[in-house]
């Protein structure tokens, strides 16, 4: 055996491997937290199941799981992308890690692309599991799998954007309380269960401006009206997506 065989080879690893262990770590943690776990598989599929069994709220002609799946598919993409990543940043901001993983020799936008993509691989996990229950209770879903894609790929953007945000401007408690009053208040109020015609003129005008409203109202044109693709709904979608990222970016601080 020559000697330096075992010799140290000090310096970062390639900066694709640390962002794929990264990713994988930020994945664990969201998949092992109970919180996350509640918002993230619990409350949505409850409500799928709850809504669509018992004739709770109007939801317009045709079976009530044909309306409801895409509003918890637009669900689960917020309490992912939102609410969960607000809060656990916001807890990371406060307790350093942030700051450590800062100055690290994974850069910060490494750091946030790994975030991001721990996000889509949950989002993944949720709409696969959302989907069989839906077919279970009796979904049929159509129209055009791209428009569906866009859909979901810009209402990530915007939320994860917004909390982002959230979390980089707040102190952890503050981001808690916050993200779980904004989770509540656009789960009854952004069309996901309760249809938008249900609320005031002059309300829907207002409501139909927020990216929970334009994700779950565009995923219910494609995958229940059969829509090609909804500009109206994507766009404002995008709008939100560049406003929020883009005020993240700016106002985001590591401690």
């Amino acid at each position: 055996m020559s000697a330096g065989t075992y010799a140290p080879r000090p310096g970062a690893a390639p900066l694709p491997r640390m962002i794929g262990a990264q990713t994988a770590l930020e994945t664990q943690m969201l998949l092992r937290n109970g919180e996350q776990l509640l918002l993230t598989v619990i409350i949505p599929t409850l409500l799928l199941v709850l809504f669509s069994a018992v004739d709770i709220v109007d939801t317009g002609a045709g079976r009530s799981v044909d309306f409801l799946a895409p509003g918890i598919l637009a669900l689960a993409v917020m309490s992912t992308a939102f609410t969960g990543q607000a809060i656990a940043t916001g807890f990371e901001r406060r307790y350093g890690v942030l700051k450590r993983l800062g100055a690290s020799p994974l850069p910060r936008w490494g750091l946030m692309t790994a975030k991001t993509l721990a996000v889509l691989v949950t989002e993944v996990l949720q709409v696969a599991l959302l989907t069989v229950i839906a077919f279970a209770l009796g979904w049929s879903p159509h129209g055009n799998p791209l428009a569906v894609l866009l859909l979901l790929a810009l209402g990530t953007a915007a939320f994860s954007g917004l909390g982002l945000l959230m979390s980089g401007t707040l102190k952890a408690e503050a981001t808690l309380a916050a993200a779980n009053l904004v989770f509540l208040l656009l789960l009854v109020g952004g069309g996901v269960i309760v249809p938008l015609d249900k609320f005031p003129d002059a309300a829907q005008s207002v409501l139909g401006l927020l990216p929970i409203a334009a994700l779950s109202d565009g995923l219910r044109d494609v995958l229940q009206h059969g829509a090609s693709m909804p500009w109206g709904d994507l766009g404002i979608l995008a709008v939100w997506a560049v406003l929020g990222l883009g005020a993240a970016a700016k106002f985001f601080r590591w401690e």
